[in-house]
């Protein structure tokens, strides 16, 4: 095949980028994502939320300015992913069998595994579930455009722009009114369990705790403690200071804090010695085999979190 070629089956391969693909790729992948921040929401209040507070006010928010940000977040879904698997989808079909939309699905599905891979790289996401969410948002749109794409060819069954949108709309909301409900259903019955901190003794918490930027907290028995590069509550009690808490080195005296009427979770209660910072109340998380102690410094929607594991 010689370079002439290339460009007319290229040529031929593009006109999947009509105007029917563009704009059912956008609004099916616009209608999906209400019910995926809906799903991300639900996984996150079930698990460890590390005492971040205002994420139903944050779900709220977005649900209300929904109409301002998901034609522009499903139109850019669009163009990364639904529509540049539509170009190897056709050119696959004129080699290979198959229905045209099967062949969309796997490419999209390919291009998804290659964002994620990209995701992974440059920020160190999670590989496998990253992929496995990215390939997930791209199956509805494909799937849209080959149903808006066959409407189309019949005058009487052609939705036109504005007729996609309206049908995007309607099963959005439907969408996430069935995750709604099976949310509600899984939490009742149990299938999905609230999170639950462990319950350590002063025993086990004794140890040495390291951070991701070099913080490291030694707790010893007898309720001597020694840090180095450790954050603690600042004397500031401003929330947006830069940082919002002090650096300190030295030594220093813990002990075990139960949950109470004003404590919601188990903490180690720190204390630095030479004056450096605030007490420090780090809560423990985690799970009973791998436990983590945590603080969220300053905005408790958007605070710095630091979390120190124990070797």
């Amino acid at each position: 095949m010689g370079w002439g070629d290339i460009r007319r089956e290229l040529g031929r391969a593009r006109s999947a980028w009509d105007s029917v693909a563009v704009h059912a790729g956008a609004a099916v992948g616009a209608a999906q994502l209400p019910a995926a921040g809906l799903v991300w929401y639900v996984a996150v209040t079930t698990g460890d939320d590390y005492g971040a507070g205002g994420g139903a006010w944050g779900l709220a928010c977005l649900l209300f300015f929904a109409p301002l940000w998901l034609p522009a977040l499903g139109l850019l879904h669009a163009c990364v992913q639904t529509l540049p698997a539509a170009v190897p989808a056709r050119l696959t079909i004129r080699r290979v069998r198959g229905p045209e939309w099967v062949w969309h699905l796997a490419w999209a599905a390919a291009l998804g595994v290659v964002w994620a891979a990209v995701a992974a790289v440059l920020w160190g996401w999670p590989l496998g579930a990253t992929a496995a969410v990215l390939v997930a948002l791209g199956v509805l749109p494909v799937l849209g455009v080959a149903y808006f794409r066959l409407s189309s060819r019949s005058p009487e069954r052609a939705w036109g722009c504005s007729g996609t949108w309206i049908v995007s709309a309607g099963l959005s909301f439907v969408l996430l009114v069935v995750v709604f409900g099976g949310a509600v259903l899984a939490t009742e019955t149990g299938i999905v369990e609230e999170y639950e901190p462990p319950r350590l003794s002063a025993g086990q918490l004794t140890g040495v705790w390291r951070g991701e930027d070099g913080e490291v907290l030694s707790l010893h028995s007898g309720g001597r403690a020694e840090l180095t590069a450790l954050p603690t509550e600042s004397e500031s009690v401003d929330w947006f200071a830069d940082p919002p808490y002090t650096v300190c080195e030295g030594a220093g005296t813990w002990e075990l804090v139960r949950k109470g009427e004003e404590i919601e979770r188990d903490g180690v209660g720190l204390k630095v010695g030479g004056g450096c910072g605030q007490p420090t109340l780090w809560r423990i998380g985690g799970t009973e085999d791998d436990p983590e102690l945590f603080v969220l410094f300053g905005d408790p929607d958007a605070g710095d979190l630091r979390i120190l594991t124990r070797d």
